[in-house]
């Protein structure tokens, strides 16, 4: 694994972003594990946040294209740390969008925040982490309706890398269904591989129970 996945891991589960217990995802499903960039509260956090989706993004995406869409509300913050990073880590100058939950209708009209969405815009979509591809549903029709732009892809922070709404990987599906490249900056299968029964800060983090269930999710929902 690379150095920088291992540093990425460590760095959400100090900003108590990467979670273990009992949670319900936004598609219904019980899971031992939860992500959730809510969490990152500080400057110094999304600085350092908006620097790792910076390579994930530049390694997949290059520099070939020109905004970087947030949706509402988490990946409002996601799209300008990222943008800011991109420009000072790699020299490319991006605009920023996201969508507003209801249009407005006086002095910055419409729907979309930030950058305006034009014919032949190049468009990556930027996330927090996608589960059953539930938001991209949701994303790309007001990105496709403010124009004849291209959507070129998403980015998460982490691939749960389980179903989607048929058997493929949900990231899998996106890709096949939108026409678009899916990156990430790890996988789930890189987080475990990090922390079971490895130490960090003294404990151990996923421990054989722990793994047990993990193991247990993933043959109920595993890609």
């Amino acid at each position: 694994m690379e150095q920088y996945k291992e540093d990425f891991i460590h760095f959400m589960i100090d900003c108590q972003v990467l979670k273990f217990g009992d949670f319900t995802t936004k598609s219904g499903r019980q899971t031992p594990f939860f992500i959730n960039t809510g969490f990152y509260r500080t400057g110094a956090q999304l600085k350092k946040l908006g620097e790792y989706y910076a390579r994930a993004i530049h390694d997949t995406f290059g520099e070939d294209f020109n905004i970087l869409f947030g949706p509402a509300y988490k990946g409002i913050p996601l799209s300008v740390a990222a943008s800011i990073a991109l420009q000072e880590d790699y020299g490319v100058e991006v605009g920023y969008a996201s969508n507003r939950k209801e249009a407005k209708d006086h002095g910055e009209r419409g729907i979309i925040l930030g950058t305006p969405i034009n014919d032949g815009d190049k468009v990556v979509i930027i996330e927090d982490v996608t589960t059953a591809g539930t938001s991209i549903k949701e994303t790309y029709p007001i990105i496709k309706a403010q124009g004849n732009a291209f959507v070129l892809g998403l980015v998460v922070s982490v691939d749960r890398q389980e179903r989607g709404t048929g058997e493929k990987a949900a990231l899998d599906e996106i890709a096949e269904n939108f026409d678009m490249k899916t990156t990430s900056i790890v996988t789930m299968k890189e987080v475990v591989e990090c922390l079971y029964n490895k130490p960090y800060n003294g404990r151990v983090i996923i421990d054989d129970e722990l793994k047990g269930r993990i193991d247990d999710y993933y043959s109920r929902y595993g890609a």
